[in-house]
């Protein structure tokens, strides 16, 4: 059930329904549009939203599935049936068009898959007509909608016949005109033109007895008569002649192709009905990509589980703006553990109306078969009612107040709703005296809980912010304010009351200081500590968000190395594996030839009686054998000459670089006993006897100290870094919380590595996670530009990084 009648008009329905109109190619889809509507019925519900889910999966696909030629011929085929009448060219020609695409169409789906557009390929069984009257069609009309020149022989002689005539009139009028101009009869810029479908020359007014022929017209000052000469009447007859029997035999032909057609309308009627339905699918198709909306996952019970939504008209407006960007999303839970009603409250201007209009509209659209503007994962659930009281109802007519009218609105809710009937109210309790107004505001909504029905209620009243803390089915939500500038952010926050910030808002626009602090003294200390606290709530929420998400980016960084670790560590054992077992193979290899070689040799020694030169020389075949299976020697380099420092000798002190004698590590003393001293090697520290330690130039200390950290740590580093750099960064199918550490991580790789472009693969989906890794890169200097790819690369699913 729906509440009020004019609900529609209310949401703002009715501008989808007129976009989805302007997206219709016929009157049949167009229709389709207008009877739209809300339903409760879950099969139904899923079999719609699959239907248009289906066809934007064609058209992502890149299907040879037709965009357009979904012509209403409804009115044609009427025509059709009526005997001895015959269509247009025009007409014929939009039939053409309408029975073309019906083809392809049918052929689509009876060639494809079954399962995969299940619900399309339904509504295809049992349309089918006469591919050979479109045959037929195609051989009369050309591909601009005229009867082809050969349609008939009777047509070709007369045609041709005609061409002849025309081409002989153009002769003789060039002939006449020229010999008019020489007489001085006609001006020299005069040319030929055509009245009442004859040729005919200007003359000027003075002349028109001097040329013989019939006056056609006269120009609007009566200076220059158009005359038909003499010379060319006779062929201007004879084309008038042929055009009339030109027009008789395509009349004819026309008759005859619109009376083959006539036995075919019922199919056609049915095939024009599936045109109408398949344009209606595929105009709402078609504004689902255009908003990026998607098929949620479906549940049959009430349920509120949306991720990234956006409100669709506002969505529309900023997208047709160019700023669709600047459409400020939602994430909106309603259910039985988070509470079944969400009472929102706020600054005024702040979104709080907005938001509650979402949940109407989205949720409405949804149940009328259209897809919804959300991200994936998200969950709908089906309502079988939808009330609303939002704008001012007041009527003379049934003397009805704005508060009364409210009251009224409230009385049909409470005597309707269920647990499955979703409320919308706008400043609940608004309206009259505010105490009294919060009271029976409180009422009802606690005999709204009882009833356990759902819904989105906006409030400024302190005493309903209190009554949903505690009570369960209940829960509060704040629309987001910039404290420090005082102006709202229109995000929707759940889980807590807002403030209204009135008297920040009466200081900002400039009232007296005066009026706002006898202000704050009339609210009272009890009232003014809870905005204040409701404001410093604000401030740390903010605050712990920023810490929060520096505290998942390390851990985020953290996780990630330790993955890369767990790789490394799993590659390298398994490389040690693969290297034992190559290895126990040539060792295995190696033995077997080995026995096979001595095996042999025995043999030859039994077989030759153990001839002296014979045995001798089998030995030394066994000994060259051995030395070809020695490991071969490793190649090292030298040894590299330690360096040699300046010893400057005198007292060790803390702080002195030194050496210990006899070896080629040198360090610095951190601290002094009487026999020993605790010295700085690298990252470690040892202690080593004075008499051990020698003193040395700190100059050349620090020089040595600085070439190994930068030659081992940065150019191991860096080479190593450049190595198992990737330019290319996959996010797909990532949360976008998640994505922001990974790509933190790749851009400061990439930046240092001196990358000249990068690629960041997010895929397009519904655009939130393109819009959050295009704002995060507005964050990095250094960067040239940002692009889609090129379209067969990905395009918008894809972003191209250029640095300067």
């Amino acid at each position: 059930m729906l509440y009020p009648k004019n609900l529609e008009e209310k949401l703002g329905f009715y501008k989808l329904r007129e976009l989805l109109k302007d997206k219709c190619n016929g009157e049949v889809g167009r229709s389709f549009v207008d009877k739209m509507r809300f339903t409760s019925d879950a099969r139904f519900v899923r079999q719609r939203i699959a239907q248009v889910n289906e066809c934007v999966n064609i058209y992502e696909a890149g299907e040879s599935f037709p965009h357009s030629g979904f012509i209403d011929v409804g009115l044609f085929l009427d025509k059709v049936e009526i005997v001895n009448a015959f269509l247009l060219e025009e007409e014929l020609f939009d039939l053409k068009t309408a029975l073309t695409t019906l083809k392809e169409c049918l052929t689509f789906f009876n060639s494809v898959d079954p399962a995969l557009y299940p619900e399309l390929v339904k509504i295809s069984e049992g349309v089918e007509f006469d591919t050979m009257i479109l045959h037929e069609i195609d051989m009369i009309l050309d591909d601009k909608g005229k009867v082809r020149d050969n349609a008939s022989p009777e047509l070709v002689k007369i045609r041709q016949a005609l061409h002849r005539e025309l081409s002989s009139l153009r002769s003789r009028t060039a002939s006449v005109i020229q010999q008019m101009k020489k007489k001085g009869y006609a001006k020299e810029d005069a040319i030929p033109t055509l009245r009442e479908g004859r040729i005919v020359v200007p003359v000027p007014a003075e002349h028109k007895r001097h040329v013989t022929g019939f006056v056609h017209d006269a120009s609007s000052t009566g200076q220059t008569v158009y005359i038909e000469p003499q010379e060319l009447l006779q062929l201007n007859n004879s084309i008038k002649d042929l055009e009339l029997r030109e027009r008789q035999e395509v009349i004819r032909i026309l008759t005859e192709i619109t009376h083959k057609i006539r036995p075919q309308v019922p199919g056609l009627r049915k095939g024009n009905n599936y045109l109408g339905v398949i344009d209606f699918i595929n105009a709402k198709a078609n504004f689902a990509m255009l908003q990026e909306s998607i098929q949620p996952e479906i549940v049959d019970e009430p349920l509120v589980a949306w991720y990234h939504v956006a409100h669709p008209i506002l969505l529309w407006s900023f997208t047709e703006q160019g700023k669709k960007d600047s459409v400020v999303r939602q994430k909106i839970e309603l259910d039985e553990e988070r509470g079944r009603i969400l009472l929102i409250s706020g600054p005024n201007a702040g979104g709080k109306s907005i938001a509650m209009q979402t949940v109407a509209l989205v949720q409405y659209m949804f149940q009328c078969g259209m897809l919804v503007p959300m991200m994936e994962g998200s969950k709908m659930g089906i309502f079988d009612d939808i009330m609303m009281d939002y704008g001012d109802d007041q009527s003379l007519e049934n003397d009805l107040s704005t508060y009364s009218s409210h009251l009224t609105n409230m009385k049909a809710m409470l005597k309707r709703g269920n647990p499955k009937s979703l409320v919308l109210i706008d400043e609940f309790g608004s309206g009259t005296e505010p105490e009294l107004g919060g009271v029976i505001a409180e009422s009802i909504l606690e005999q709204m809980n009882h009833q356990k029905m759902w819904g989105v209620i906006t409030t400024h009243y302190a005493n309903l912010k209190f009554y949903a803390e505690k009570q369960d089915g209940l829960q509060n939500g704040a629309m987001r304010y910039d404290v420090e500038n005082l102006s709202p952010l229109y995000k929707l926050e759940q889980g807590q009351p807002g403030s209204s910030f009135a008297l920040e808002i009466a200081q900002k626009i400039g009232l007296p200081k005066k009026v706002v602090n006898i202000a704050r003294h009339k609210a009272g200390r009890k009232k003014i500590n809870m905005e204040e606290l409701l404001r410093n709530l604000e401030e740390e929420k903010k605050e712990f968000a920023k810490k929060n998400k520096e505290v998942s980016r390390l851990e985020q960084k953290l996780k990630s190395a330790t993955e890369k670790f767990e790789t490394k560590s799993i590659e390298l054992q398994n490389k040690k594996q693969n290297i034992m077992d190559k290895a126990r193979k040539d060792a295995q290899k190696v033995l077997d030839t080995a026995n096979r070689k001595i095996e042999l040799t025995i043999k030859e020694i039994r077989e030759t009686n153990a001839e002296k030169e014979k045995t001798k020389q089998l030995r030394k075949n066994i000994e060259n054998f051995k030395n070809s299976n020695q490991p071969s020697k490793k190649i090292t380099k030298k040894k590299e000459e330690e360096p040699s420092y300046e010893v400057i000798g005198g007292t060790i002190t803390i702080g002195d670089a030194v050496r210990i004698k006899g070896q080629g590590s040198i360090g610095e003393v951190a601290a002094l006993t009487a026999k020993e001293a605790e010295i700085i090697i690298g990252s470690l520290r040892t202690n080593v006897k004075l008499n051990r330690l020698e003193r040395i130039s700190k100059k050349e200390f620090r020089k040595e100290v600085r070439d190994k950290v930068s030659s081992q740590s940065a150019a191991s580093n860096l080479t190593q870094r450049r190595i198992d750099f990737n330019s290319q960064l996959d996010l797909r199918g990532k949360r976008a919380e998640e994505v922001m550490y990974e790509l933190d991580d790749f851009m400061d790789t990439a930046l240092m590595l001196g990358e000249s472009s990068v690629r960041i693969l997010h895929g397009k989906g519904t655009g939130a996670l393109r819009e959050v890794v295009r704002n995060h890169l507005k964050s990095f200097r250094g960067i040239k530009n940002v692009s889609d790819d090129h379209p067969d690369r990905g395009g918008a699913g894809v972003t191209i990084v250029t640095f300067r």
